[in-house]
């Protein structure tokens, strides 16, 4: 917007909120529409970021049709869209193609060691899925793509009870709860800041890049090395706490960028502490905001029963 584009935002707020984006409600280049991309959506534009699916376990485990009708049939319906108005679509996919990967690092050629049953299933054959449609389209429909495979991502507005790792430890510390750790804890991750990952979202759209491409930060911590690293910087005293694995929990994940370093000239620049410090920061305000902003029901005033009057 800032640059002069006309942005049409389309969310059902699922997991969404509108407080994400009320600042831009009124500005002349924005246009927010409550609709489901399940529904066919019929509107005029050049480019589309198709970002819509719950993203974290909790969320798309709740509702794993729903997840699957985002994935595959809205989709379908963004595509059919691009096809329609000459629009290039970009399709937000996810490092969870990968699996619980065989192959370390993750490069854009693995094909991945998925479950297609299990309970994240819904998610990450939903997304393998929605890929193949995309080169479907290109193949036979002529329809321009881009396909973003996303590794772990975290900033400001997120939602902090998404069940996401980050904002799981960030909530616990701040609150001082137990930050809960599943397994052992020495499986990896990677995590990148948001505007890191805009960039390259940006970047990738308005490239002649095709196929798939890994956005994400090289940097490889232990899930127990992010807790304790969050507990120093939020100066929490919480006890880390040990849970029982989740079930096809990846072990690894950390991504192989050489292909967007070199095709996008695209790489994080957001040091790892500058953007948990970024996000701490959110999370207090939102502690602060939701605190001030409770609702208390007041007592309602006691029946007192009278005779019945006759009103003429």
């Amino acid at each position: 917007m800032m640059d002069g584009h006309e942005v049409t935002v389309v969310d059902n707020f699922f997991t969404g909120r509108k407080r994400n984006v009320e600042h831009w409600i009124g500005h002349e280049n924005f246009e927010l529409i409550n609709h489901d991309v399940v529904e066919p959506l019929y509107i005029e534009v050049d480019q589309i970021y198709h970002l819509a699916s719950p993203a974290s376990p909790p969320n798309y485990m709740y509702n794993p049709i729903k997840t699957l009708k985002t994935n595959t049939i809205g989709t379908l319906n963004m595509l059919g869209l691009a096809k329609r108005v000459g629009a290039r679509l970009l399709l937000a996919s996810t490092s969870e193609v990968y699996g619980d990967p065989e192959v370390h690092p993750q490069s854009e050629d693995y094909w991945g060691h998925v479950n297609p049953i299990g309970p994240r299933a819904c998610y990450d054959e939903g997304k393998r899925v929605a890929e193949t449609m995309c080169y479907a389209y290109m193949k036979q429909e002529g329809v321009e793509v881009r396909v973003a495979r996303i590794f772990n991502t975290f900033g400001p507005r997120m939602h902090m009870n998404d069940g996401r790792v980050v904002s799981n430890f960030i909530l616990q510390a701040l609150q001082g709860e137990p930050l809960t750790v599943y397994g052992s804890g020495s499986q990896t991750r990677a995590f990148q800041y948001v505007s890191d990952l805009v960039n390259g979202l940006v970047a990738l759209m308005n490239s002649n890049v095709s196929s798939p491409v890994n956005l994400g930060n090289p940097e490889e911590h232990t899930i127990l090395e992010f807790a304790q690293l969050i507990k120093n910087l939020v100066g929490s005293r919480s006890e880390i706490q040990f849970l029982s694995e989740a079930q096809d929990d990846p072990q690894k994940r950390k991504p192989d960028i050489k292909k967007a370093k070199l095709m996008l000239g695209w790489e994080p620049v957001v040091p790892l502490e500058e953007g948990l410090n970024k996000a701490i920061h959110y999370f207090r305000k939102e502690l602060e905001y939701q605190a001030n902003n409770q609702y208390i029901p007041k007592p309602k005033p006691a029946r007192i029963k009278k005779g019945r009057t006759r009103h003429n």
